[in-house]
C-alpha cells in the first residue's frame, strides 16, 4: 500500500513525515535511552497528551541504499 494510502485523512488534518538519522543502532538505542530519562519530556511521553492519535502512527526502520 502507498503511503499516502496507508491511513486516510480526516478533515482538517495533514500528514507530518519526519527521520532521524543515527550513526549506527548502538547510537540510536544510547539517545533512546537517554531521551526516556529525561524528566523534562515525562510530560510528553504520556499517549493521552499527544497532539495526534498515536495509534494511526507509523514508523519503522530503513536500510540506506544510496548516500551521495
Amino acid at each position: 500500500m502507498t503511503f499516502p494510502r496507508r491511513i486516510p485523512l480526516k478533515r482538517g488534518e495533514t500528514v507530518v513525515f519526519s527521520w532521524i538519522v543515527f550513526k549506527s543502532r548502538a547510537h540510536r538505542d544510547r539517545v533512546n535511552a537517554k531521551v526516556m530519562k529525561d524528566k523534562r519530556l515525562a510530560g510528553a511521553m504520556d499517549p493521552k497528551s499527544m497532539p495526534f492519535d498515536v495509534k494511526r502512527m507509523i514508523y519503522g526502520g530503513f536500510t540506506v541504499l544510496v548516500d551521495l
